[in-house]
């Protein structure tokens, strides 16, 4: 987390350093400051992670289902008697949009629960939840209940196809920044989606001042976001997983 950084940096240069370390030292702090609240710089980086958005006119004319993968709920806020939905509530809208434009027949709904106590509700269940509220029917809605993380979202994905040798051809929906992490765990337990990219934290680039100079307190969690993404790449390629 670069705010981690820049906190350890003031720490040092505040605690007993050398006085000339100490000026190094806030230096440094003053960069990377610039440089991590640089709204241009983030949306930069995440224009070239990001997958780039798909037309619809571009996706194969009807898939057999759309995978909808979760990690958007809220499922420790009460009263929990609704739905709280967190960033990257495009995925959810977004295959909606799919099923409702005739581009994908089913939806499949993929996520348990990360958390170490139970919940009354799984996140798959729901997701749908909002669906079938939208008017999705129950027929066109499966649920993968089990799944973690990625790794084990594609994994029990595979294992639910078992049981439904109609579904062939599949469209992965995701967040951006999380497509290529999902497309290599799908690819890597013999699933090949098309991918349909959602939830964009990147922006249009512009050319006007405010975009590259004005600092952007934003900018700083979108660096965590991406920096966590990388992270969880790299070890995902180490295990063997993507």
């Amino acid at each position: 987390m670069p705010v981690v950084w820049l906190c350890v940096l003031a720490l040092a240069g505040l605690l007993g350093w050398p006085a000339g370390w100490r000026r190094r030292l806030f230096v440094a702090l003053a960069v990377l400051t610039l440089l991590f609240t640089n709204g241009a710089l983030a949306n930069e980086a995440l224009l070239a992670w990001e997958l780039p958005p798909v037309r619809l006119r571009a996706l194969p004319r009807t898939s057999d289902a759309g995978v909808l993968l979760t990690g958007i709920t809220r499922t420790h806020k009460s009263p929990h008697d609704r739905v709280y939905i967190a960033e990257g509530a495009d995925r959810v809208t977004d295959a909606l949009w799919l099923y409702r434009a005739g581009r994908i027949k089913r939806i499949i709904i993929t996520g348990g629960s990360g958390d170490l106590d139970k919940v009354a509700h799984t996140e798959a269940a729901e997701l749908g939840t909002l669906l079938r509220l939208a008017g999705v029917p129950h027929r066109d809605i499966l649920l993968e209940e089990r799944s973690r993380n990625t790794h084990e979202n594609a994994l029990f994905t595979k294992q639910l196809l078992a049981h439904h040798p109609d579904i062939k051809s599949l469209v992965l929906i995701t967040s951006a920044f999380h497509q290529r992490r999902s497309l290599a765990c799908f690819h890597k337990v013999g699933l090949y989606p098309v991918a349909f990219p959602a939830g964009y934290y990147s922006n249009d680039r512009t050319l006007t001042p405010d975009y590259w100079l004005l600092p952007d307190a934003g900018a700083l969690t979108r660096w965590n976001i991406l920096m966590h993404e990388w992270t969880g790449f790299v070890i995902y390629k180490l295990m063997g997983y993507a």
